[in-house]
């Protein structure tokens, strides 16, 4: 998946609310003309939405997810960072659906030996949850490790991409 140039103009905003709600909260997502630059979990809507064409086809998508029938998202993706985080957040949208890493195997993969600490920094700097999936990855013995959106969203997630979590019971 790879990353477009965040230079160019244009805002958008809407807002998600997955059928799991009350487990994830409302998410906002912000795009520009390049693509998505960020899919967050909010307390309220804080912006007025202005919704767009692709904030409509990434809540598309995000309900596919939720549903079950998505396991990759194919989104134009603009999220603004440092060069090392950016290639971070492209090894995390390599991970499949389903599977996790930990932070020295991404680390290893680009070729960032001991490297554990930095691919963590970027990893909780991601500003495009689910999408780019930073809930994904693990601590090295196996422990859920920290998550921007919440250890308990972390948890969520990844028991719902094993299958784990009838959302109807939430």
């Amino acid at each position: 998946m790879p990353l477009a140039d965040t230079s160019l103009t244009g805002f958008m905003v809407d807002y998600y609310c997955p059928p799991c709600a009350d487990a994830l909260g409302l998410i906002r997502l912000r795009a520009n003309d390049a693509g998505l630059t960020e899919v967050a979990f909010v307390a309220n809507q804080d912006d007025a939405p202005q919704p767009s064409t692709l904030t409509a086809q990434a809540k598309e998508q995000l309900e596919e997810y939720f549903a079950g029938t998505r396991r990759a998202f194919d989104l134009p993706l603009a999220p603004r960072g440092t060069d090392f985080q950016r290639r971070v957040w492209e090894a995390l949208a390599g991970i499949p659906f389903g599977e996790t890493r930990c932070y020295a195997e991404i680390a290893e993969q680009l070729r960032c030996k001991g490297g554990q600490r930095a691919v963590g920094a970027a990893n909780g700097k991601n500003p495009i949850a689910i999408v780019v999936p930073c809930h994904r990855v693990i601590g090295s013995d196996g422990r859920l490790t920290g998550y921007a959106g919440g250890l308990g969203r972390k948890q969520w997630l990844l028991a719902h991409e094993a299958g784990e979590v009838p959302l109807g019971l939430l």
